[in-house]
């Protein structure tokens, strides 16, 4: 197995009796990278690192704590609940899917990706804030106040992760597609309070491999099974230290994990009302963090990751993300009749993203550049023409092919089409086998060629 957690000074908290037990839990599950690969040792290796892990786990947590209480750490209760959910439930649950596997390589692989994601975030997120780095809770502020504060935050935590001085590219992301993404989404609720809160953070790949892979040793350029349960608990713990900042979320606990393709993640655009949908660029690849508040719609088709499930799960997430490639088109049409339909038709056999504007439309292809553009000729402020002129005049989207779509076909219409030399166009009231037909010639020309 390919990986390796390697310490770093950031990991430092400054206080020795907790750093050194820091590095020596470093060092265990380390060994445990190491004797992974070898079939004869990885039960034995497992089985002692389980044990060795939780005593120095379990000793660690109890000094931690004591240090916390010595200081009058405000935060206290809030750590010592996220000690005891690891220490009583994770750890656990990874031991008892070892026994159930007989420390298969999977299981073995699903272990250390947890422990080493959850040790890393931990250490950064929640154990850095002893000492000072933490962030105090907001309460009555403004909204606009608000939203300026949840950036600072996360601002602040992907720095301290990741040592990427990252910058907020919109405070109000729509949901496009950026890349090849990794879509979390995390619902939190009480047992009391009928209202979840959606937690929903989108990685685009490269990041996660350019930052929680390097910070493990992985040596890759996609996606595994170690990296991506690292990257989960990594998640998991971003995203719970900045649940505590937010004083109407006191009290929930995680209720449901999932992993969505992006056609699931875009369906929350279109069906549920975001509280916060901030997207950032972190210089090593995008990242979004959105929050959703009241009674989440049913996920269909999706499973909850829970401990006897997530190694089978997120082995089929990473399958399906890689089963097939596809042709990537864009839809921009004001109309979401016209948007959606569209879709409908092509997604079986091509990744389609949508967007209701112009502006919309440049900003997805920044984000993700599509290899057809199907581009509404009427739309109002920002019409088919201007956005086609506007992205010729672009290096990075002059290469990208346009089919205008029109409600017109008259023959005025047709040669104002035509003058603008797109690489076609479709009447609207065309049968959608028609349409379907035209976009799939379209994509066997360009395989010929």
């Amino acid at each position: 197995m390919d990986g390796q957690l390697v310490w770093k000074d950031e990991y430092n908290i400054g206080v020795d009796i907790i750093d050194q037990e820091h590095k020596r839990l470093f060092k265990i599950i380390n060994k445990l990278f190491r004797f992974s690969d070898e079939k004869s040792k990885s039960q034995w290796a497992c089985q002692e690192g389980i044990k060795f892990f939780k005593d120095h786990a379990v000793k660690h947590f109890a000094e931690e704590e004591d240090y916390m209480a010595s200081i009058n750490y405000e935060r206290l209760k809030v750590h010592r609940h996220i000690h005891r959910e690891f220490r009583e439930r994770t750890l656990p649950a990874l031991e008892e899917e070892l026994e159930k596997t007989k420390y298969c390589t999977d299981s073995v692989e699903h272990f250390l990706g947890v422990c080493a994601g959850w040790l890393v975030g931990h250490t950064l997120m929640e154990d850095r804030a002893i000492t000072g780095k933490g962030r105090s809770r907001w309460i009555g502020l403004l909204q606009e106040k608000e939203q300026e504060a949840m950036k600072k935050i996360i601002l602040q935590l992907m720095y301290d992760l990741f040592h990427l001085e990252s910058y907020v590219i919109s405070d109000a992301y729509g949901g496009e597609k950026f890349g090849k993404g990794v879509y979390h989404r995390l619902v939190y609720g009480t047992e009391k309070e009928e209202e979840k809160y959606e937690i929903f953070l989108v990685f685009e790949e490269k990041l996660l491999i350019n930052t929680v892979g390097k910070s493990m040793g992985i040596k890759t350029n996609k996606l595994n099974t170690l990296l991506m349960n690292a990257s989960r608990y990594m998640a998991r713990q971003f995203a719970e230290h900045v649940k505590n900042h937010l004083p109407d979320m006191e009290g929930y606990e995680l209720k449901e994990e999932n992993l969505l393709t992006y056609e699931q993640f875009q369906d929350v655009f279109e069906n549920e009302r975001l509280q916060l949908s901030l997207l950032f660029d972190t210089g090593e690849g995008y990242f979004s963090y959105c929050t959703s508040a009241g009674h989440p719609s049913k996920k269909e088709n999706v499973a909850p990751l829970r401990m006897d499930n997530a190694m089978a799960e997120v082995e089929k997430y990473i399958m399906q993300r890689e089963s097939h490639w596809k042709w990537k088109v864009l839809v921009v049409d004001d109309s979401v009749t016209v948007r959606q339909g569209i879709k409908n038709l092509l997604a079986e056999d091509y990744d389609v993203a949508l967007a209701q504007s112009g502006t919309a439309a440049l900003r997805c292809m920044i984000l993700d550049k599509p290899d057809l553009v199907l581009l509404d000729y009427e739309m109002p402020v920002c019409d088919g023409q201007q956005v086609l002129k506007m992205m010729r005049s672009e290096e990075t989207f002059a290469d990208i092919p346009i089919i205008f779509l029109t409600g017109r076909a008259d023959p005025e219409t047709v040669k104002k089409l035509v003058a603008l030399k797109p690489d076609g166009y479709l009447v609207k009231y065309l049968k959608p086998e028609q349409i379907k037909q035209k976009i799939d010639e379209y994509f066997e020309r360009q395989n010929i060629n």
